[in-house]
């Protein structure tokens, strides 16, 4: 698709077409610094102007308006003026609440994020308790020699390699970096020259944490994102791509180098590897007395060595949620050191949000997700699979408070608790909201009322958040209690060879998987007509209740990560864009023909979307057909399969009870 052909259809009145002509050039350009892809965005902006499309207009303004070039910044700042009245603050962005006359005032983090030193305490205590319990526990149990050296020889192993990991991962990352990503390396002068703030914020630092300055790396990728790893702090590297100069402002820029500044002070890359390899050495103590449980010999140690296995697998599953709550702990440790630092807590806020915005525009500008936002993502400032719905309210709203509607889910919802339990960084209304009572402190107004956001939450509906809340989290896992239930039947069906002994097991599983599929996939004949940000503003919305809705917008691409085949969609209307999970009715082997054979023929059509939505940490859709003006052009398959399964399985029972019954 050419820019001249979007060109010919503006300026011969046909708007809509040139909005389609010019979206699709700049989705197929490769490099988004040249003279074509700015041209375009340019002129698609006036195009969306003529096409009757205000907000999208100011959308592009506001894009055009923080570009690198100084032509482009200008010419978008005149052309701001010409959209309407109400639409003009919102290509100015969100209005700065503004930040402390002095830096460096201590803050009082409230009971945020626990205490960093007694997380740190207590989660390394924990797992070098629970690896020397294993350790003496197999002591104690063996009787030869030879596993137990066998074990030390092993936990040495790990250690060294660890060890050596720890003090090479640095060079290792570099090259790996530089092959993915091509990263440059630069002198603080470079990033002074986008950043001046930034500068003296890393200078300031330094000097007063006697430290080196960090080995500074800029990746060329607009996708907005800041990360810091290695060995030690005076070797560490803080890497950025040129999105985060793109989308933030120079006192935002400053206030998420401080953040990674602050990892790198408070020694994070170097507890999070310690943290891990406790870990892992739980892990081989599991693998090891499993192997042993499984050999011949005494059946003493035999069963010893089984309730070992038991053990140690129970210890690396706490232990794994240990370093995850570790994790988050140091992100809000690195925002607080941030506000602390730049004493402009209500930056690094704008910073997380226009983040989020940043990793939605140009996920919405490609037709194949980020490998640098997903490769990147346990290290990166803020955990792109939250981006959609925070990156959604900004594209679109004039005010702070459609952005903090969407914290409500953050904040209230039970669900959220829950899926945070598997994430590295808090959710975004919980790290804005820490922010904001710095900002109080400090005798700021807040960049987002996050005290209206509370106030909204205390009237919403205690018994539609939590009334079925802990027997939804039973049907999450509906399957594996159903398995459970088998095995318990089983158990007691043993003594009397019954032929249902076998059968059990299968059977409790499908009947899990139905019962689940039921709650799961509600009828969705009468979906709603709706948008996207609508329903992320959804404080009750549920990964497990699916809630029907049908959306009209256009396919902008493919949702799995780094997929060339990738059978999932990217949806976006008029408010944001939204992932559709698709399933084939013939599994995934139909999810790959769907992928390779139809997916590019179908992306940037109007479509209508049918499906379930849902709420996670990310937003998605569960689809069940899209639709053209023609019709139905795609079915999907998700309850079908869920039913097929779980009567499959309910089916392979019977049959094998009747087997052993004959």
């Amino acid at each position: 698709m050419s820019l001249q052909s979007g060109l010919d259809a503006f300026q011969a009145g046909r708007y809509q077409e040139a909005v389609q002509l010019l979206e699709q050039f700049c989705r197929n350009c490769a490099d988004q610094n040249s003279s074509d892809y700015l041209s375009a965005q340019m002129w698609l902006m006036k195009a969306y102007q003529g096409a009757g499309e205000p907000e999208k207009a100011a959308i592009m303004c506001q894009k055009l308006m923080m570009s690198q070039n100084p032509e482009v910044r200008s010419w978008a700042e005149k052309a701001s003026q010409t959209l309407p009245q109400n639409l003009q603050s919102q290509s100015s962005a969100i209005q700065k609440a503004g930040r402390a006359a002095t830096a460096g005032v201590k803050l009082a983090m409230g009971g945020v994020g626990g205490s960093l030193v007694l997380a740190s305490g207590v989660t390394m205590t924990l797992l070098f308790g629970m690896v020397l319990a294993l350790g003496l526990s197999l002591v104690f149990i063996l009787g030869s020699d030879d596993p137990l050296q066998g074990l030390a020889i092993a936990i040495g192993i790990t250690l060294v390699f660890n060890i050596l990991a720890f003090f090479l991962s640095p060079f290792l990352m570099d090259l790996t970096q530089n092959w993915l990503y091509q990263t440059r390396w630069v002198e603080l002068a470079e990033v002074e020259s986008h950043s001046p703030e930034t500068a003296r914020v890393i200078r300031q630092v330094c000097q007063q944490k006697n430290l080196k300055v960090p080995r500074l790396g800029i990746i060329n990728d607009q996708n907005p994102t800041a990360f810091t790893y290695g060995s030690l702090p005076n070797s560490a590297r803080l890497v950025v791509s040129q999105g985060l100069f793109t989308y933030l402002d120079d006192d935002e820029v400053a206030t998420v180098y401080a953040h990674e500044l602050g990892h790198i002070v408070h020694w994070d890359f170097a507890v999070m590897t310690i943290a891990s390899t406790l870990v892992q050495i739980c892990y081989l103590i599991y693998s090891t007395a499993r192997r042993l449980g499984r050999g011949g010999g005494d059946s003493k140690i035999k069963d010893a060595m089984q309730t070992a296995a038991l053990v140690a697998y129970i210890f690396y599953l706490v232990g794994t949620y240990l370093v995850l709550y570790l994790s988050r702990t140091r992100e809000y440790f690195a925002d607080h050191f941030a506000a602390e630092t730049t004493g402009n807590p209500n930056g690094l806020s704008r910073a997380l949000v226009k983040i989020a915005y940043g990793i939605l525009e140009e996920g919405s500008r490609s037709q194949e997700p980020s490998r640098l936002i997903e490769g990147t993502r346990a290290l990166g400032i803020y955990d792109p699979k939250a981006a959609a719905s925070t990156g959604t309210a900004y594209r679109i709203a004039s005010d702070t408070q459609k952005i903090g509607r969407v914290f409500l889910w953050d904040m209230f919802n039970p669900w959220g608790w829950w899926m945070e339990l598997n994430s590295t960084h808090p959710l975004t209304g919980k790290r804005v909201r820490a922010l904001s009572t710095y900002a109080e402190q400090l005798g700021l107004p807040t960049e987002f009322d996050m005290g209206r956001v509370i106030g909204e939450g205390k009237t919403l509906s205690k018994s539609k958040l939590y009334g079925n809340f802990f027997l939804d989290v039973v049907l999450y896992g509906a399957e594996t209690i159903g398995l459970l239930a088998g095995l318990v039947i089983a158990t007691i069906l043993w003594t009397s060879n019954s032929p249902w002994v076998f059968a059990a097991p299968f059977i409790g599983i499908g009947i899990g998987i139905i019962i689940k599929a039921f709650v799961m996939f509600p009828d969705y004949k009468q979906a709603p007509e709706t948008d996207v940000l609508t329903l992320m503003s959804d404080p009750y919305a549920s990964p497990l209740r699916g809630q029907p809705a049908k959306l009209e917008g256009m396919l902008i691409g493919r949702g799995d990560a780094g997929y060339q085949f990738g059978s999932d969609l990217k949806i976006q209307d008029r408010s944001g864009m939204l992932y559709l999970h698709y399933a084939s009715r013939f599994g995934p082997i139909g999810n790959f023909l769907f992928g390779m054979k139809r997916v590019q023929s179908l992306l940037g059509q109007d479509v209508g979307a049918v499906g379930w939505f849902r709420r996670g940490v990310a937003p998605w859709m569960d689809l069940i057909q899209l639709q053209s003006e023609n019709g139905t052009i795609v079915n999907s398959y998700h309850r079908f399969w869920s039913f097929v399964l779980g009567g499959g399985l309910i089916v392979v029972g019977i049959a094998l009870s009747v087997l052993f019954s004959s």
